[in-house]
């Protein structure tokens, strides 16, 4: 299973597009505290439709709480400030990819002290980052597409499969 991590997000449209991506995928959603905006923000339940009743999301009080509570876990850290490449790494089939808040990623004692986990999504020179719903997709899909698209439908239901 693949569990998707928010370190403190703070837009709620983002933590709403990745609740929808987690519905639609199956992940479970891991939301850490302090969060920028209130769990019943209209912006929130908007981005991610009718989908909230199929995400599983657990929340936490701060990072600590959530390293302490998943210490034996495969964790990945999606930060720009990574050398290795997202698609450089072959995920176990269940792990946690954090990605950090909008504004200034996972926090730097985090990172520096599993520096062998942390990979990034290559962009072209002074970019400084991709959107955080964007970046979660990216590497979601990435992980499914290892998996073979494990359990995902491969035709849409609505077009009646392999009419195209």
């Amino acid at each position: 299973m693949l569990n998707i991590v928010l370190v403190e997000p703070e837009i709620p449209q983002n933590t709403g597009n990745i609740a929808r991506t987690c519905a639609a995928t199956g992940s479970r959603l891991h939301l850490i505290r302090p969060l920028g905006f209130t769990i019943d923000d209209k912006k929130l339940k908007r981005a991610g439709m009718d989908y909230w009743y199929n995400v599983d999301i657990t929340y936490y009080d701060n990072i600590d709480d959530f390293m302490e509570k998943h210490k034996d876990d495969e964790m990945f850290f999606v930060s720009t400030k990574s050398k290795k490449a997202y698609a450089e790494v072959d995920f176990p089939d269940e792990c946690y990819l954090l990605f950090g808040k909008e504004s200034a990623g996972i926090p730097e004692r985090i990172l520096t002290s599993h520096m062998d986990r942390c990979i990034r999504i290559p962009m072209i020179e002074n970019t400084r980052s991709l959107n955080l719903a964007n970046s979660v997709a990216i590497v979601t899909y990435e992980w499914y597409r290892q998996k073979s698209f494990n359990n995902l439908e491969k035709y849409s239901q609505y077009f009646g499969g392999d009419e195209f």
